[in-house]
């Protein structure tokens, strides 16, 4: 009995991982208008043979084949709308990656915006884990400092160097939060100067 539970356990996880990989589920299969679809696609800047190799295996299951030329011609039409200067730099803020989807014309103002998006979302990144390392280091203080007021002479100078060197670190960490904040806030005038001028060139240094 338990072993017949866990192989339909098993099965039904199985299932439920495969179900997770579907593009599309049955329905949206047997409904599917493939400009529409190919448009939100290119809208997201996903990987064309890809994502179409995605969704015919997803429909597989319906015995529907997609139509790739209305697909593609739907793809290219929301493309234009992901290969924007703008669409970049949202992109590159939310962390996304870039699958080296948009045509030469309009590559490079796509690139502007994604390099300096994802520039202010990596110091962001970075100002956040000092933060999470500065209060687990204070914690740690707090802890060694209960210790050493009920500690026996022996253990006193242990715990008063092991309090030291984290004070140190909360020195060191304060001292690359303000040179990380501060290349934050450059970044930060150079988005806000992006914003307003989208289709010129970034002023120096460049992302």
């Amino acid at each position: 009995m338990i072993r017949l539970f866990l192989a339909l356990a098993a099965t039904i996880g199985f299932g439920l991982f495969l179900a997770s990989c579907n593009t599309l589920s049955k329905e949206e299969c047997v409904a599917a208008d493939w400009r529409v679809i190919g448009e939100s696609d290119g809208a997201a800047g996903h990987e064309p043979q890809q994502r179409f190799a995605a969704h015919a295996k997803s429909c597989e299951r319906v015995k529907i084949v997609p139509d790739q030329t209305i697909w593609f011609q739907g793809y290219q039409a929301g493309l234009v709308r992901y290969c924007t200067p703008l669409s970049g730099l949202a992109r590159g803020q939310a962390g996304s990656g870039y699958a080296n989807v948009c045509p030469p014309e309009t590559a490079p103002g796509f690139l502007r915006g994604f390099g300096l998006g994802s520039k202010q979302h990596e110091l962001q990144a970075r100002l956040s884990s000092m933060q999470n390392d500065y209060s687990f280091k204070e914690t740690g203080i707090d802890e060694l400092s209960d210790k050493l007021r009920d500690a026996k002479d022996d253990e006193r100078s242990e715990l008063r160097r092991r309090i030291r060197d984290l004070e140190d670190d909360l020195h060191d960490i304060r001292r690359d939060q303000r040179d990380v904040q501060d290349e934050l806030d450059r970044v930060n005038e150079d988005v806000e100067w992006f914003q307003r001028n989208p289709n010129a060139e970034l002023p120096a240094p460049g992302y």
